[in-house]
């Protein structure tokens, strides 16, 4: 059978063509057992040289950054200065107009109410003490109370947060 005789050649073939595996005639090198040193890359001193170097160069970037740094800190803060009245000027600008808003608003749903008179108390000031023509600020509900519920809320949190 084709089989058998594949078999058998290859059996033969290995059988004749192996040989042991044999140390050298000169023998194996010794085994290095004794400490290898490390190569060295850097001296001592070139290495302190380095370091002392990179230090000295480090802090001269550092402090040439630092002062760019403190520059524009002094630039944002003064910025900052020049624009704060503005927009303080603006928040009171804004304020004073919504309690416009909120008299003109109590004048429109009190029209056909007979004798009411905006900023009384059916016809009572409601602060006797003060002069009629000094402003008091009215407090947060007071301020708020034609706006949405929603606003108020909003700014109830923002004030809570902040």
């Amino acid at each position: 059978m084709l089989v058998d005789r594949i078999y058998r050649e290859r059996n033969m073939s290995t059988a004749s063509g192996f040989t042991q595996d044999l140390p050298p005639k000169e023998g194996y090198r010794p085994i290095p057992t004794e400490r290898v040193p490390l190569r060295t890359f850097l001296g001592g001193r070139l290495a302190l040289g380095l370091c002392l170097f990179s230090t000295v160069v480090g802090h001269y970037i550092y402090f040439i950054e630092w002062k760019r740094i403190m520059r524009e800190k002094i630039e944002m803060k003064s910025a900052q200065f020049a624009l704060l009245p503005i927009l303080l000027a603006e928040r009171d600008r804004t304020f004073l107009k919504q309690v416009k808003r909120n008299v003109a608003e109590e004048k429109e749903l009190m029209k056909y109410y007979p004798g009411w008179k905006v900023g009384t108390y059916f016809g009572d000031p409601i602060y006797k003490t003060v002069p009629e023509d000094q402003f008091i600020e009215p407090d947060h509900i007071e301020y708020f109370i034609h706006a949405s519920p929603k606003d108020y809320e909003a700014k109830r949190l923002l004030k809570l947060t902040s």
